[in-house]
Formats: C-alpha cells, structure tokens, sequence
C-alpha cells in the first residue's frame, strides 16, 4: 500500500517511516470517514493511550527520582491529557492530514482539540504496531520534548486549583456562566464568567465553552495571587 505525497511528509515530521502504511492511513482516519469501524482510528486511539501512558509514567520516573507520587500523578495527568496530545499534534501540522468525512470537514475537524487529541493518540499505536514499544517510546519522548522535564511540579488544571482554593476558604465552589458567544457555527467562540461566593470573578474567551472555563479560572487565580 503506498501513501499520498502528503502522508510521506508527514512521516518525516512524525519522525518514523512505516514499514505497514496502512497502520497510518487508520491513525488518520476519522470515524466520519469510514462505514467500517475497523477502518478508522477508534480501537488505535484505545491503544494509543495506554502507551503513552506508560512512557510518560516511567519518563517522569526518570526526570524526578525524588518526587512523591502525590507530585508525580497531577504531572501525568497535565501530559496525557487531550489537550497536551492535541498540542504535539499542532506541531507536526497531524490535522493537515486527517480523512474526515464532509461533516467534520465542515465543522472545522482539523482544528478541534479532540479530534486531534485522539488522533496523537492513533498515530502512536500506529507506530507500536509497526515497530514496538521501545520505537514509540522514543518518539513519543522526542514529540513531547521538555513537556516532560518543564511541567509544572503542580500541574493541576486551573478550575480544580481554584476550587480547592474556595474551599479552603469555606466558601461555596466556584459557579462558571457562559456571558457570549461569537463566531460561525463552525469555529463558535464563547465568554465564559467565573464567580467565587465572595464576589470575585474574571473572564475569558476561548473556542470551547471548556477552554474558556480553565480560562476564567486561571485568570482569577491570577487575580487572586497578584492582590
């Protein structure tokens, strides 16, 4: 099977040629592409987490020989995230690539975070499959790069940190309200206001009513520690 002029580059930004390219032609198979499950990138995704899981597990090992696993766990979880996946996917330009039925092409699939979060995913079981663990392992360590030595030692995601900060406090958990949304339905933008019992509030706008909320909370918990 022989991959299109566009897969072949990126092979070399992924930074592994495949000896079985139909592995990568399911990684970058949308499920809105295919009537066959088995064609698209689902059961790849599956798999793709438990591996990176595990490379990024024994990497942070590595990086932290000293840390406790109350410090390493919200490390892991800031790396695994879709989020941290659908950023390495952005490098390497994977959304140029994807086959996407015409829904999604519409909806604009290419950028959504999701979408390309599973697919990072696919791409790495692809390489398992095609050449073993010790071969995804080090491609995922190379994607990822100083993610892994950088990350911060509290890496909580904002909303949880100021929750936890309220409560501390006993107040009441922080409410989130959508204030506007802009944009054409295929790249819609939303406002988002965060509220703390005692007043305080920020907001923030991002394309997913989630981004917006992690968002508001960062920007209030910045607010918070700069008074």
């Amino acid at each position: 099977m022989k991959l299109s002029s566009e897969l072949r580059a990126f092979q070399g930004r992924l930074g592994h040629r495949f000896t079985r390219p139909e592995l990568l032609i399911r990684a970058v198979t949308h499920p809105s592409m295919s009537s066959v499950h088995r064609d698209d990138n689902q059961r790849l995704e599956f798999l793709g987490d438990r591996v990176l899981g595990l490379v990024m597990a024994e990497a942070l090992l590595e990086a932290d020989p000293a840390a406790a696993e109350g410090q390493l766990a919200p490390r892991y979880n800031a790396l695994v995230r879709k989020e941290a996946c659908a950023a390495v996917a952005r490098e390497i330009d994977l959304g140029a690539v994807l086959k996407l039925g015409r829904s999604e092409m519409k909806s604009g699939g290419r950028r959504k975070e999701a979408l390309l979060g599973d697919a990072m995913e696919a791409v790495i079981a692809a390489i398992y499959l095609d050449a073993g663990f010790e071969a995804a392992r080090v491609r995922i360590v190379a994607l990822w790069g100083n993610r892994i030595t950088t990350v911060k030692a509290d890496a909580r995601d904002a909303k949880t940190a100021l929750q936890e900060w309220a409560q501390a406090r006993g107040q009441q958990p922080p409410v989130y309200e959508e204030c506007a949304r802009s944009g054409p339905d295929h790249a819609p933008k939303f406002t988002i206001q965060v509220t703390l019992e005692s007043g305080q509030s920020a907001r923030a706008t991002a394309g997913s009513k989630r981004h917006a909320e992690h968002a508001s909370a960062q920007a209030l918990l910045d607010r918070i520690e700069a008074e």
